[in-house]
């Protein structure tokens, strides 16, 4: 039997490298893990990249995309686009449906957003599948949980709970549906019940919610800047920041909450590298490169002032603690070293150590191993798919690592050799269409501490065989 390889059109990622033909589970994969849902990147639309979604949904197996959906959620703490995944495997059909739906299903609201995303192109009925897994998730739920979400949006939570046909699981689960049917849920005491209802004033109800822990770990982060305004104790929210939850907030977020109360950064920095856990070291010397270029300025939603580049400094922030031995660069048209420091102080040097510019991912790799005397524009390089970039600058020495962490959105300029020596990875924290970082390198995407877990356990297995 005679094989014969049909070759493939050349591929490039928007900076002009040649990038890396991927089957469609990886496409879905880079396209999903950093995806905040209908919101454009710097080089792409956020309804190009839903597009895309739901067009590999129709061609990766459906056992394939739960795994990706749960993935997402899980790890990732993605809220939106796990919905999109599932909404899309309903077209498809099949058994996969209801059971990841019930899973990746985690608040009250999502069951309403759920629907809202199933009839966005007109209103349909409900699949057996989706009923399924609508019927599966409101079981999970409490009455205190509904009745914080139990909101007058265009779906409620009774019409879903009419829709799927779900069945309680006991007496006081029924109890607690008919007064969400009958619209007698007792309020719940949530912050924006306290302060919508005037009964006290808004230092008095922060107060309260804060001595009595009725505020969840985002929305403490989120009030930062409204616990200050209104005086509230400092005393009260050191104590509520140190005993908050982690579990379910992404790194960046503390940058976020930092730069609207840095009175309490201390507090959150030592909150967000809870995140970790108790986790033990990552072995041996770590380089890690943080993409600067100018694409990583790019917002991570319409609103938000957010950018690629905080979801960077989270993770380098949080590999800096894991890593036995670490050295710490960034990135575009020079390669910077950044000084030995740690928590938001680590960000700070990042931040300003260069101006945000190209993408010369290849130069920098080259730099980091390359031998003293060379200059890293007198490196060889082949392949330039188009006019050379300005060459990366850097007159350290030369590094033999163990590891090179590499945090960007991939989109590269030059070719990216393979790692001298040591382990590569490639941490994606976009989801343009074209990436580079396949092959001898392991390509993680996300932003969440789990691509700390993803290394741990690649190296665990390298171990055993």
């Amino acid at each position: 039997m005679v094989r014969i390889n049909i070759p493939r059109d050349p591929i490039h990622t928007h900076e002009g490298a040649k990038a890396q033909h991927l089957n469609p589970e990886f496409q879905l994969r880079r396209s999903v893990m950093a995806c905040m849902l209908w919101e454009s990147e710097f080089y792409e639309s956020g309804i190009t990249i839903a597009n895309r979604i739901a067009q590999l949904v129709s061609i990766v197996p459906q056992k394939t995309v739960s795994a990706i959906a749960i993935e997402a959620r899980e790890k990732m703490k993605l809220r939106h686009v796990p919905l999109l995944l599932v909404r899309e495997m309903a077209r498809v059909g099949g058994q996969w449906v209801g059971e990841t739906l019930a899973r990746i299903i985690q608040r009250p609201d999502e069951l309403s957003e759920f629907l809202a995303m199933y009839w966005k192109d007109g209103k349909r009925p409900l699949s057996a599948q989706v009923k399924k897994g609508l019927a599966k998730a409101f079981q999970k739920f409490n009455a205190y949980q509904l009745a914080k979400y139990d909101r007058p949006t265009a779906i409620k939570l009774r019409d879903v709970l009419f829709l799927c046909h779900a069945k309680p699981r006991d007496a006081e689960q029924a109890v607690v549906w008919k007064k969400l049917i009958d619209g007698t849920l007792e309020p719940p005491d949530t912050w924006e019940v306290a302060l919508s209802a005037g009964k006290e004033n808004k230092k008095d109800s922060w107060e309260r919610l804060l001595r009595d822990q009725k505020l969840g770990g985002m929305a403490l982060l989120r009030n930062l800047r409204n616990f200050k305004n209104e005086g509230v104790s400092e005393q009260l929210v050191t104590d509520g920041i140190k005993e908050m939850k982690t579990d379910r907030i992404l790194p960046f977020r503390f940058i976020t909450a930092a730069r609207y109360a840095p009175q309490w950064e201390p507090e959150i920095e030592q909150a967000m590298l809870k995140c970790l856990g108790i986790q033990e070291k990552l072995p041996g010397h770590t380089v890690l490169l943080v993409d600067v270029s100018g694409s990583m300025r790019g917002s991570l939603s319409a609103k938000s002032e957010l950018t690629r580049a905080d979801a960077a400094y989270g993770l380098a922030m949080l590999l800096r603690e894991v890593c036995e031995k670490v050295d710490v660069f960034s990135f575009s048209m020079e390669l910077i070293q950044i000084p030995a420091r740690r928590g938001f102080a680590l960000r700070d040097s990042i931040h300003g150590s260069q101006e945000y510019s190209g993408t010369p991912l290849g130069e920098a790799v080259m730099c980091v191993y390359a031998d003293r005397q060379y200059r890293c524009s007198e490196l060889p390089f082949q392949s330039w798919s188009g006019s050379r970039p300005a060459p990366v600058s850097y007159a350290g020495q030369a590094l033999r690592p163990d590891r090179l962490i590499v945090i960007t959105d991939e989109q590269s300029a030059d070719p990216v050799p393979v790692p001298a020596v040591g382990k590569g990875y490639m941490l994606n924290v976009a989801s343009a269409k074209n990436g580079i970082g396949y092959g001898a390198w392991m390509h993680i995407d996300g932003w969440s501490e789990a691509v700390v877990e993803y290394i741990r356990e690649f190296e665990g297995e390298r171990r055993l065989q």
